[in-house]
């Protein structure tokens, strides 16, 4: 047994959704006791850190049904069975944004929630972005507003709250360390 494994028992599938599935595992312990563990499945995400030519971040405010409010983000998706994180990254880029660009670098990886849940997204940064000649439409059940902005003003969201999720407050402490938007 690995360190700290949990060693599952018996699994219980309890929703089967669009986007995530729910199971609770019951689990053996490294102590040998048991335990219940409610999971999330969820098949992977991608993010991307879009920069225009003129330094400016291109970021999507949408409705958030679990906060019920808008909250402003970097432009964001579920990968699809089987697609590749940079062809999704590509996709969610110009769906969301009507931009595309040749410089599509793949930053980091990090788990969003790994208390509960398994979702891994992915992060790329879109450099020298260019509008699409013809824009690709958004997801029957999505509706985003673009917003471009400068560091000043994306660190001014951030102090009002307006972004609140960790991809993009990631995504504006990466640019500042970079110096990519100076």
């Amino acid at each position: 047994m690995k360190k700290f494994e949990e060693r599952t028992i018996h699994t219980t599938s309890i929703f089967k959704g669009k986007v995530i599935d729910l199971q609770v595992d019951e689990v053996e312990l490294p102590d040998g006791k048991t335990s219940k563990r409610e999971i999330v499945k969820h098949p992977g995400a991608v993010a991307v850190i879009a920069l225009t030519k003129d330094k400016r971040l291109v970021l999507v405010e949408q409705y958030r049904k679990p906060l019920e409010k808008s909250i402003i983000e970097i432009p964001a998706g579920k990968l699809e069975p089987g697609e590749q994180p940079e062809t999704c990254a590509r996709r969610e880029l110009e769906e969301e944004t009507g931009y595309t660009s040749d410089r599509l670098e793949f930053v980091t990886s990090f788990y969003t929630s790994p208390g509960f849940a398994d979702e891994l997204i992915y992060i790329y940064a879109a450099r020298d972005l260019r509008p699409l000649e013809e824009k690709k439409d958004l997801d029957d059940d999505e509706f985003v507003e673009l917003i471009e902005c400068t560091q000043e003003e994306a660190e001014q969201l951030e102090k009002e709250q307006k972004i609140q999720d960790a991809k993009t407050s990631y995504a504006i402490q990466y640019l500042k360390a970079k110096g990519w938007m100076k």
